[in-house]
């Protein structure tokens, strides 16, 4: 089974469209959602036979990540942001790689070239940090933020007790890590959309839990 999870908070918006198209692109994968909303998200999740863990009031990203990576029962879990952002159509091809050709963890990157959804500061940080990211590990990398993965479930198992949920930038900790460990990576590039919805990221806060992130998963 594929476990497709996702963290939300007050996606009421697009929460509909997106669990739609997941289902369009694999009818059968297990849909679960770490809700932290104030509005109508997780009843509209639950409408369309979604699996629905509420952890309110909100503890922030890397908690909500951390309690849906642990709570999926798929033997591969694929991480999605709910704002409409990333291919949902691409889910069949990252989790075949895993389950057919033995990679450990598949990397939706956004950044073969600059997505135009993504304004300008946005991608030369990103590139930034993949460059850091590339030099201290040894392997091209390319989007260390990427919010489309697919991970195989015996590598979360192992991961989990590495991984510290406090703060911000949890994915790039989720993708150095496996590296460190010398598991089987690919990188898929993938399409980027305009966003639905205000992003809450703080950009400051981000690229200092990057940082961090990048050298606790090289160095300890």
């Amino acid at each position: 089974m594929i476990t497709v999870a996702m963290i939300t908070m007050n996606e009421a918006g697009v929460v509909a469209k997106v669990i739609r198209d997941i289902k369009e692109a694999l009818p059968d994968a297990e849909v679960l959602i770490v809700d932290s909303s104030s509005d109508k998200t997780p009843e509209i999740a639950e409408s369309l036979g979604t699996r629905v863990i509420r952890q309110y009031p909100p503890q922030g990203y890397g908690k909500a990540m951390y309690l849906a990576l642990t709570s999926a029962e798929g033997d591969v879990v694929v991480t999605l942001d709910c704002d409409d952002t990333y291919p949902a159509y691409e889910i069949p091809k990252i989790t075949n790689l895993i389950l057919n050709e033995g990679y450990d963890i598949i990397d939706g990157s956004r950044l073969k070239k600059k997505p135009e959804a993504m304004p300008w500061i946005n991608y030369f940080a990103n590139a930034g940090f993949a460059i850091i990211g590339s030099i201290l590990f040894g392997v091209r990398l390319t989007d260390l933020h990427s919010g489309m993965r697919a991970y195989r479930k015996t590598l979360i198992t192992e991961l989990i007790e590495k991984i510290d949920p406090e703060g911000a930038a949890l994915p790039v900790e989720l993708l150095l890590r496996p590296l460190r460990l010398r598991k089987k990576m690919k990188v898929v590039y993938i399409d980027y959309f305009e966003r639905v919805g205000e992003s809450t990221m703080k950009p400051l806060e981000s690229a200092w839990w990057t940082l961090k992130r990048i050298f606790r998963a090289r160095f300890t």
